[in-house]
């Protein structure tokens, strides 16, 4: 009885450091587009873009070879290109985002 207890309580300590690995601060990817939006949402520099209109809708377009990403972001009679730049972690962390490139409404 008492190995099989020591052996549950290795086995518990082992997944407990787990937990805290490197590997396991990467977002998911529901997280990791809900802070890109966020990005988006609280830019002065898109607000302006979009004449202070009210967003209608997002869309990611696609990641292109510079890394960035891109989102397009449009409300009634308006429609800008969003880019966001990937911000590395300095050591362990989630990557951040920043407006990079802005296209004018049309």
């Amino acid at each position: 009885m008492k190995t099989a207890w020591m052996a549950m309580t290795a086995s518990l300590a082992g997944a407990v450091s787990l937990a805290g690995a490197p590997a396991m601060a990467a977002l998911s990817g529901f997280h990791d587009s809900a802070a890109q939006i966020a990005v988006i949402t609280t830019s002065t520099p898109v607000a302006d873009a979009m004449k202070q209109l009210p967003i209608e809708g997002l869309k990611a377009t696609g990641k292109r070879g510079d890394g960035g990403i891109e989102w397009r972001v449009w409300s009634k009679g308006c429609s800008i290109k969003v880019v966001l730049t990937p911000v590395a972690p300095q050591g362990i962390g989630r990557t951040d985002y920043r407006v990079g490139e802005l296209t004018r409404c049309r």
